[in-house]
């Protein structure tokens, strides 16, 4: 069993609190590390503050090699950081070394924005009395980041906010699961090998308590939040002065039309549904099929949930596995038992075993029912038919979230129709709402959250402009 130490202002160290971290497959445990309190966070701020004069007057091409070295490295050990990840959490082997190769994209995006960040001029000459002269706005480092990651992409959601944050020069805190702590220690163990400044990153796993200082305190200028709604919504309350940027999931929704390639469909559509146990944001959770071909294209959907090998997450066949703890295993059970009590129709699935439930597909549900207006957050998807696509349109809207959203048709009418109108971050056309490239703005409306990661843009948050203005 391997003991990571916590990374604190540029050091590896041990404290008086260990932390087991268990194998959710077979409870395991596979690593002892240990909880940061208010001494560590307190020296990983210091040390943040010393490294911030370093930071801001790093040059690109400095940035940049740091960046592509933490790349080249996490790239040569893909498979042994793949099973550190796929054991921490469960993923299954495919999907885990997926996220890893994902993680190599963003720091290479972030290498490659390091050397645009914007600047300007501008002319200011606009009336007479402004003659002669004109504007340069630069963009500087902002300060010091907070970033807190969830459990469900413990390397790459962390690599899009460490990332991003070493390309604009700040230095960042960050506070990873406490369920999935390994894979950002790992990262942490590469980067320490770079030239990046001691002190510019710390990985600090907490309880909540001590976490909470992340958000109020003033030092920080910038906490940047993945997890659930109720938890970013009151860290934006708390957070006072500092930026806020949230993304907090969602039951994203897809329509599937009668011109669509419907075997394409169905393939995406199980993958959306049923990948890493649905534990994903923008995990498809309803699906609006147009009546006309409705049922075949649920024949052909459940026959395609019931082919899907369940099993050990280390097994590279394996499509889908346990989810993060029982707790959880049982809110979904309870959800969808919920669902067919009021009901609803189950075509698959619905049963628990431990922390496994099996991929479920529910039909003639409705609006109000948990499994279509919450977020399940595990393999449950809703299947309805639709006749008018207008109407589609207004049932995925229908949810307090908006994060992304897929459509399946050949009609630029409805392609344009579907762009306009759907109240959503992102819309992925002849796709599922679950495609997502690290370069590309990531985020959603309403209570799928604030502001937008994807590097570029994670790093507009994390930079100040200021304009000198001068004479000719």
């Amino acid at each position: 069993m391997n003991t990571y130490e916590i990374y604190v202002g540029g050091s590896f160290q041990r404290t008086g609190q260990p932390l087991e971290v268990r194998n959710p497959y077979n409870q395991e445990v596979i690593a002892t590390t240990f909880l940061a309190g208010h001494e560590e966070l307190e020296i990983a701020i210091i040390k943040a503050q010393e490294s911030l004069d370093l930071m801001k007057q790093m040059p690109v091409y400095q940035k940049y090699d740091i960046l592509m070295k933490i790349a080249h490295e996490i790239k040569s050990n893909a498979e042994y950081l793949a099973s550190v990840l796929c054991m921490e959490s469960a993923k299954p082997m495919k999907f885990a070394l997926g996220e890893i190769n994902r993680a190599v994209q963003t720091f290479i995006a972030a290498a490659e924005e390091s050397k645009r960040i914007p600047a300007e001029i501008m002319s200011l000459d606009w009336t007479p009395d402004f003659a002669g002269k004109e504007g340069i706005i630069k963009y500087f480092p902002l300060g010091i980041v907070a970033g807190i990651s969830p459990f469900n992409f413990p390397m790459n959601l962390v690599a899009h906010k460490v990332a991003p944050a070493i390309a604009a020069g700040c230095p960042i805190v960050v506070k990873p699961a406490r369920a999935t702590p390994l894979s950002t220690l790992e990262l942490a163990r590469i980067i320490d090998k770079t030239d990046l400044p001691k002190g510019a990153f710390s990985v600090l796993p907490m309880d909540r308590i001590a976490g909470n200082q992340l958000v109020t305190d003033e030092r920080f200028k910038l906490i940047t939040f993945t997890g659930s709604p109720d938890v970013g919504w009151k860290m934006k309350n708390d957070a006072g002065k500092k930026k806020v940027v949230l993304e907090m999931g969602g039951n994203a929704g897809l329509i599937i039309t009668n011109d669509c390639d419907i075997d394409a469909a169905v393939k995406r559509s199980v993958v959306g549904a049923f990948a890493f146990s649905g534990q994903v944001c923008i995990h498809t959770q309803r699906i609006y099929v147009e009546k006309n071909i409705f049922e075949i294209f649920k024949e052909k959907f459940v026959l395609a949930v019931k082919q899907l090998k369940q099993g050990d997450p280390i097994d590279k066949t394996t499509d889908i596995s346990v989810v993060i703890d029982e707790e959880n295993a049982i809110r979904i059970e309870l959800w969808i038992e919920e669902a067919v009590r009021e009901g609803a129709t189950l075509l698959c699935g619905g049963k628990r075993d431990g922390a496994f439930v099996e991929p479920t597909v529910l039909t003639n549900t409705k609006e109000s029912m948990k499994v279509s207006c919450q977020e399940i957050f595990g393999p449950v998807v809703i299947i309805e038919p639709f006749e008018n696509f207008e109407k589609a349109v207004q049932a995925v809207n229908n949810s307090k979230y908006g994060l992304q959203a897929g459509v399946f048709t050949n009609s630029i009418t409805q392609m344009n129709y579907a762009f306009k109108h759907l109240d959503v971050g992102g819309l992925m056309i002849n796709d599922i709402p679950g495609f997502r490239t690290d370069h590309m703005p990531y985020g959603g409306i309403k209570d799928s959250g604030l502001g937008r990661e994807g590097v570029k843009y994670a790093m507009m948050d994390m930079l100040e402009p200021k304009i000198m203005v001068k004479s000719n």
